[in-house]
């Protein structure tokens, strides 16, 4: 079994199942004790900044700010560098603990050994 999880989330609120599903199963991994990295991209990357996640709705869905808190609580939320400058995002806007980093980054954690990589 793998010991790590990278899970990117590239749908928003144009995608509400895709991006609960994705949320939800990186909370549920960090509280099973997995090292989780998840990565907003695309739509998700709007969910980096502060507010954001408490805007989003989908029944029977998990409540996102609640998400996104376990995740930081006892993973690591990352955001697409490319993402963030398309949208005019900076480190100084998004939450504490979110950090901005790219491609490079992204494959090294997906490439290392004992990890499972999921996209959403």
């Amino acid at each position: 079994m793998a010991k790590k999880l990278v899970i990117k989330v590239t749908a928003g609120a144009d995608a509400p199942e895709r991006c609960s599903q994705a949320f939800t199963v990186a909370a549920v991994a960090v509280a099973s004790g997995v090292e989780v990295s998840l990565w907003l991209t695309g739509e998700s990357a709007w969910f980096a900044l502060p507010g954001r996640a408490a805007e989003f709705e989908l029944p029977h869905a998990a409540p996102l700010p609640d998400l996104v808190d376990s995740i930081l609580a006892g993973g690591r939320i990352t955001l697409c560098t490319q993402c963030a400058a398309r949208r005019d995002i900076t480190e100084k806007d998004v939450i504490e603990g979110v950090r901005i980093a790219g491609a490079q980054v992204f494959v090294q954690e997906a490439m290392a050994e004992e990890t499972q990589a999921l996209v959403y």
